[in-house]
């Protein structure tokens, strides 16, 4: 495969970590076998525990491979924390859980000074105490039942990979994720992310109500005295491997165009933007939106076993790129219009270019 870089924005993406110097030289091609061939053992082993979700599932381990954070979002009780601490466990990466409440503090997330005596000398001296952030996956459970605040500790770590406290900066673990899980914003005790925050996320994966069959299975499995052990298929190593395979993935330039098409015909003010987006939507889909699409396509595309993106890819992964990134406008809302709703209509009006497929 050849080195292919994206066009526009790419110092906004954080680069993928170095690989380890001591992993065996692999060809690309065998290198994408062994991506797709542990795509097929991690999805197995996850549906040991998980049934059902298959979209969101996917969506997750995209993030992996692309080496994003993404948002889960659904109401109580459809497995949204599960789903993460099931991916950590076949995964050979440290976790951590931040519960967040609404007196949780920056501190409690990212770690502070103390005062510490040496015992022998009486000397003082200040020591930093690392936060649960310092880790490879972390999970912010309920990240919108704390104030913006709090929220905005995560912003450093989940771009840069890197925490500031007291002028000092300290590297986090690699690989690094973090996914946050939240209710909607309907139900009473949340606070609504800073958009700076939800446009640095690169999915808000949608938990929806499973089918009556597969509701039933979760029924039976869940007050039965099985539980199955659950294998751990893939090192830190490997995962950075495949994150650096995923940037080689070649793309065209109609399917570049593509990706960058639709997020500018999702600004209002573009002079690319249809009619109806002027009307419902307030704001549209940063630059991210477009590198994203680029990013998740090629981890898509390898993951099914090919070796290019196509147009299809940037369509399927659409609606969970630009929902947290498009924000209806007073009268959309008076309508009854939702950003599904503008994000289909999006996708079904952009023009698909014929060498795209």
């Amino acid at each position: 495969m050849t080195q292919d870089a994206l066009q526009a924005g790419g110092a906004a993406l954080a680069e993928a970590p170095e690989p380890a110097e001591t992993a065996p030289v692999l060809s690309d091609a065998e290198l994408a076998e062994r991506m797709r061939d542990a795509t097929e053992r991690v999805t197995a082993e996850i549906a040991k525990r998980i049934i059902g979700q298959e979209n969101a599932l996917e969506q997750v381990l995209i993030s992996l491979f692309v080496g994003g954070n993404s948002m889960i979002t659904g109401v109580p009780g459809l497995a949204k924390t599960l789903i993460v601490q099931t991916l950590s466990e076949v995964l050979s990466l440290d976790f951590r859980r931040i519960q967040f409440t609404p007196d949780l503090m920056p501190s409690d997330i990212t770690g502070t000074d103390i005062i510490q005596e040496d015992p022998e000398t009486g000397k003082r001296s200040l020591v930093f105490v690392r936060g649960p952030v310092f880790t490879n996956i972390v999970l912010a459970d309920e990240i919108n039942r704390t104030p913006p605040k709090t929220q905005s500790a995560l912003l450093e770590a989940m771009q840069e990979h890197q925490v500031s406290v007291q002028g000092r900066t300290y590297r986090l673990p690699e690989p690094y994720f973090v996914f946050a899980t939240q209710n909607p914003i309907e139900l009473e005790g949340t606070y609504p992310l800073p958009e700076a925050q939800l446009d640095r996320f690169l999915f808000n994966i949608i938990i929806e109500y499973l089918p009556v069959g597969q509701e039933r299975e979760v029924v039976r499995a869940t007050t039965s005295d099985d539980s199955p052990e659950l294998r751990s298929i893939l090192t830190g190593e490997e995962i950075v491997r495949f994150q650096h395979l995923v940037r080689r993935v070649p793309v065209t330039d109609a399917v570049l165009a593509y990706a960058v098409d639709l997020a500018r015909r999702s600004r209002p003010r573009s002079s690319a933007a249809p009619a109806f987006v002027r009307e419902q939507v307030e704001y549209g889909a940063s630059v991210r939106a477009a590198q994203f699409s680029i990013l998740a396509g090629k981890a898509r595309a390898l993951m099914r076993g090919r070796h290019h993106v196509s147009v299809e890819d940037i369509r399927a992964l659409a609606p969970a790129i630009f929902r947290h990134r498009i924000l209806p406008s007073f009268q959309a809302r008076a309508e009854k219009v939702d950003s599904e709703s503008i994000i289909a209509r999006l996708i079904a009006e952009t023009p698909v270019p014929a060498s795209g497929m």
